[in-house]
């Protein structure tokens, strides 16, 4: 049953821009490194002695925003489509229980996110050979700046759901990732316990893993507390 919702979901948003948005996130952090080293490429070469984390560090400087950014749309763009049609009776009137529901809903924004990391690998791996950085190349950097962000920001991703399917207006979700955008810029001075920072892989330990351990972690207590609260709530 949960397969067959999460096919269903999948041809829910067929046409309506998702796939799209999943492929201008990745696109749109590495665009910004192509006008960066298309105008200055001499200029940043010249700061540091090693190129490929200096270019990594560049794409990643950008990838935390992008990563909230899309979560917030993902997120109310799957909600909106049952709203559009207030077809949110008609499919719990289907013997289907609310938190398989739910998770249909999680798996296929949380799949659109792993293909768009997957896409910000291939991008990065793809420009950063093209310029030429020098060997050997850092699979094992590009891998974790390419899917630390994404698993980092898994507790964002629970909650601007949660939100999104319980409200009764989009604009509610819609604030809440601006906001969550806006914490995103100030990153460095938040305190480590604030989930918007996580994404960054910043904290006092200089420790991104341990960033990913929280978001995972958190990310399931999240995800099971909106679970919860979806399944005890009456239908919109």
């Amino acid at each position: 049953m949960i397969r067959n919702l999460i096919v269903i979901d999948f041809l829910k948003i067929k046409r309506k821009g998702f796939w799209l948005l999943t492929l201008l996130g990745p696109f749109g952090v590495v665009l910004m490194q192509m006008v960066n080293y298309g105008v200055r490429k001499d200029y940043l070469l010249k700061q540091s002695d090693n190129d490929w984390e200096y270019f990594l560090d560049n794409v990643h400087s950008f990838t935390p925003l992008a990563m909230i950014l899309g979560i917030a749309i993902l997120t109310s763009f799957m909600a909106s489509v049952e709203d559009e049609t207030s077809s949110w009776k008609q499919l719990l009137a289907l013997p289907v229980t609310k938190w398989s529901v739910y998770l249909s809903k999680f798996t296929v924004v949380f799949s659109l996110l792993f293909f768009s990391s997957c896409l910000l690998m291939i991008f990065t791996l793809g420009f950063g050979v093209f310029l030429d950085l020098g060997k050997p190349i850092p699979y094992r950097g590009i891998l974790q700046y390419s899917f630390y962000p994404f698993l980092a920001a898994l507790p964002v991703l629970a909650l601007q759901l949660w939100v999104a399917v319980v409200s009764q207006n989009q604009g509610i979700p819609i604030t809440t990732g601006i906001i969550g955008t806006i914490f995103v810029f100030w990153s460095s001075a938040l305190p480590d316990w604030v989930i918007w920072k996580w994404p960054s892989l910043e904290n006092k330990w200089e420790s991104p893993l341990l960033n990913v351990v929280l978001g995972i972690s958190v990310g399931i207590v999240f995800y099971v507390a909106g679970m919860l609260d979806f399944n005890r709530r009456d239908v919109k």
